[in-house]
């Protein structure tokens, strides 16, 4: 089954729910697409409007609506609250796991995303910038904070010494970032419910006002997914371009064309952060020692 991701941005619409399906009324006409199709909705117009049976319709076939400020950038988030048979007994072993289990997790994560983006690196700029090497120094609950070294390294080699990674800048890069990751984040958040696990219980990331702190730590290791998608926007409009409509399209072009290995198959991005949630409810209720890590 298709999925897909739909951006409502530019113009104005009104969304209906007809035989099970998302009806889009814009002025040149409707546009249905099955619910059951529907991975993410991405609202960033004042003028849409939808009735309540939309937004149920959405939660009960396990899609997500993200919507957007003025800016276009994510404000909020609604996901499934219900999502799995065994969500009872999948929360309670997520809620007792130790500290140690926790930090384990963190340490495979971190290593997973450093070489994730070592392999970026080598792919545009020709080598990896001592990442892999250091991926490989990563202990348990990365005690060393390898992930900040490398990410030092990372942002000045992908995208030159005067850049800067910062979530509040509005230049083209970090906005074309943040919106890649706004996305990412809702996939993993999505993945996670279905799953029958807490957003909001982490491993690594606790922060009392943070509803996704889970889904935080597990985006980790895709993040050079987006890093590379932006790469290859900026390739072809240039690193002027403001985040429209047509950088944005290219963008989730990009992410969705993202291919993982996973047990010796390619899966696409649904299917990675899928079997990663899955594997990580299997590690919670100690059937498993390892969540299931894509290569990038």
């Amino acid at each position: 089954m298709q999925e897909r991701i739909i951006d409502l941005s530019e113009t104005p619409a009104a969304l209906s729910v007809r035989y099970d399906q998302l009806v889009i009324k814009r002025e040149e006409g409707e546009f249905p697409t099955p619910l059951a199709e529907l991975a993410v909705l991405i609202v960033a117009n004042r003028a849409v409007n939808y009735t309540h049976s939309v937004l149920v319709g959405i939660c009960e076939n396990g899609a997500a609506l993200l919507i957007c400020n003025e800016k276009k950038m994510p404000a909020g988030m609604i996901i499934p609250y219900a999502g799995h048979f065994m969500q009872t007994s999948r929360l309670a072993a997520q809620i007792k796991t130790g500290r140690a289990t926790q930090k384990r997790i963190w340490q495979q994560i971190i290593k997973a995303k450093i070489n994730a983006q070592a392999s970026l690196l080598k792919e545009v700029k020709g080598e990896d910038w001592g990442l892999t090497r250091m991926a490989e120094q990563v202990t348990s609950g990365d005690s060393f904070n390898f992930e900040a070294q490398a990410s030092r390294r990372y942002w000045s080699a992908l995208f030159g010494d005067k850049f800067r990674r910062l979530p509040e800048a509005s230049d083209s890069v970090n906005s074309m970032l943040n919106y890649g990751y706004a996305v990412l984040r809702s996939l993993v958040a999505r993945a996670i419910c279905a799953s029958g696990l807490h957003p909001s219980i982490g491993i690594h990331h606790h922060n009392r006002y943070d509803q996704f702190c889970l889904a935080d730590d597990m985006m980790e290791p895709f993040r050079p997914t987006i890093d590379r998608a932006v790469i290859n926007t900026i390739g072809f409009y240039g690193d002027t371009t403001g985040l429209d409509r047509g950088s944005k399209y290219l963008l989730l072009e990009e992410i969705f064309k993202s291919k993982f290995a996973i047990n010796g198959e390619t899966r696409d991005i649904f299917d990675a952060v899928r079997f990663m949630a899955s594997s990580l409810a299997d590690v919670f209720a100690q059937k498993k020692k390892k969540i299931i890590l894509p290569e990038i």
